[in-house]
């Protein structure tokens, strides 16, 4: 189908779009693979995760990161809610 463009500037166009594509794909798998090995890279001593769990704080901070995950979702829900009832209106 790219050999029927009417003028050899549409199918350039059209071509390096698709190029620039594929480009910002191998670009962003790079970018992810080496974050993941700087993760990797990391010690594998969890100081403050330990004395956390061990002092049992660690479900504390999973109960409050939990709480307000749970208030933005029922905001976001009340919020899309209202937002469809006005646009019903109008």
């Amino acid at each position: 189908m790219d050999n029927y463009f009417k003028n050899q500037a549409a199918f350039t166009k059209r071509k390096t779009a698709t190029i620039m594509m594929q480009f910002k794909k191998i670009i962003g798998s790079l970018l992810l693979l080496l974050l993941s090995f700087h993760s990797h890279a990391q010690d594998k001593e969890v100081q403050m995760g330990d004395m956390m769990r061990d002092n049992g704080r660690i479900y504390v901070v999973v109960a409050v990161v939990l709480t307000i995950l749970i208030g933005l979702i029922l905001y976001v829900v009340r919020l899309d809610k209202k937002i469809t009832r006005l646009e019903k209106e109008k």
